[in-house]
């Protein structure tokens, strides 16, 4: 019988998996992944081999509502019965928000799960639901040992100029910090740069999805990052505003054309991508449609990392290496091309044929500064620290 590690990324009806086979000496190998989605109207479960390939599916019926305990049980289940005898000996969870009290990955128990769900209230749209897929899992297997893997660990070498605001004490104490996220993904890409281009000091990646940020950093440590206190901030992403001034965040509140639910829905859901274009979040469809308010949005998207990119520059004092990774990163030669040439006065040079093959390098040999595409695994950054904890 083979050990296995699951790790689940919980949402508000859905519920992502992905399980690695443990080999000796603790390597990781992907067995399959998957999801449950629509959980509390038509939930449906669908399975993948490693290489992509569909493995099995099941749906409960339309009409049909199962909770998050049923989700994880039916899953973990499922891979203990289907997958040769595996054993599943450690389930690994992304969490955002770790707080001031864990600056890296842990061992779940109540007090734990207790404190990470008083942060709810910093960052709601994800941490409540992670919060409750780790509880719901150990009701429905108490003995299996979890861990909490969180987006926040990898900025917590920023210098603590970096990670605070020019706000009272009190404010900063009551938890009014500059947090930062993908730190998951960015401590993958940390490790694999050294690969790429060994040597590169100074190394600024832009992890552009769904949600999308940029991340400083100097020897493979974050230094600094664009979103902040929550998943809002920073960089326009695709549904999420990106920065936007505080004093016009009062006005709308002060007009009453918002209240303090509305303004974070709208926030959160309607700005964005979206919201520029008034057609949709997803890249994809922007590239390829011909309404002129698309192609303002991607301008505008690649403005702001234009802007991010010169002021990491300096914070690094100097650029040796641009990585770019995520769903974005890893598959829009546009959006890649638009910033490596606003990036010209560096000395980026981009290599067309490799842009438009999608990397690896897609800088030229006569670039001051080399350029990767470099795809990210989240999943797998989880499973190795949950392997770490669990069997030490």
């Amino acid at each position: 019988m083979s050990d296995a590690i699951v790790c689940f990324n919980a949402g508000s009806t859905s519920l992502k998996f992905s399980a690695y086979a443990v080999g000796s000496p603790g390597d990781l190998t992907l067995i399959s992944h998957g999801q449950i989605d629509g959980m509390q109207t038509a939930p449906q479960f669908i399975v993948k081999d490693a290489a992509g390939k569909p493995l099995d599916e099941h749906a409960w019926g339309k009409g049909q509502a199962i909770d998050h305990r049923t989700a994880l049980h039916f899953v973990i289940d499922w891979l203990e019965h289907h997958s040769a005898g595996m054993k599943v000996i450690g389930a690994g969870h992304r969490v955002v928000l770790g707080g001031t009290r864990f600056e890296s990955p842990v061992l779940i128990d109540t007090e734990v799960l207790d404190y990470l769900e008083s942060l709810v209230v910093m960052e709601p749209s994800h941490q409540a639901y992670e919060v409750l897929g780790a509880r719901a899992l150990a009701q429905a297997f108490p003995g299996l040992p979890q861990v909490a893997v969180f987006d926040s660990s990898f900025h917590r070498t920023m210098p603590q100029v970096a990670q605070i605001y020019a706000l009272p004490k009190d404010v900063l104490d009551a938890g009014a910090r500059h947090w930062g996220y993908h730190g998951i993904s960015y401590d993958y890409i940390s490790r694999q740069v050294p690969k790429y281009a060994p040597g590169a000091r100074r190394v600024i990646a832009a992890h552009l999805g769904g949600g999308t940020s940029m991340c400083a950093m100097l020897d493979g440590k974050s230094i600094e990052t664009t979103m902040g206190f929550a998943g809002v901030s920073g960089l326009p992403m695709a549904t999420r505003s990106g920065d936007v001034p505080p004093d016009l965040l009062f006005y709308l509140l002060r007009t009453k054309q918002f209240d303090d639910v509305s303004l974070e829905t709208m926030l959160y859901e309607r700005s964005g991508l979206l919201g520029l274009s008034g057609i949709s979040g997803d890249m994809r469809e922007l590239q390829a449609s011909t309404d002129p308010r698309a192609a303002a949005a991607i301008a505008y998207f690649v403005y702001a990392m234009t802007k991010v990119a010169g002021a990491y520059t300096a914070v690094l004092g100097g650029i040796d290496a641009l990585v770019f990774t995520a769903g974005i990163g890893e598959r829009s030669a546009i959006v890649r091309a638009g910033l490596c040439h606003a990036l010209s006065w560096l000395g980026v040079r981009l290599d067309e044929s490799g842009n438009a093959g999608n990397g690896p390098r897609i800088s030229s040999d006569d670039s001051a500064v080399s350029v990767w595409v470099i795809p990210t695994n989240e999943e797998l950054m989880i499973a190795q620290h949950t392997l770490a904890l669990v069997r030490p």
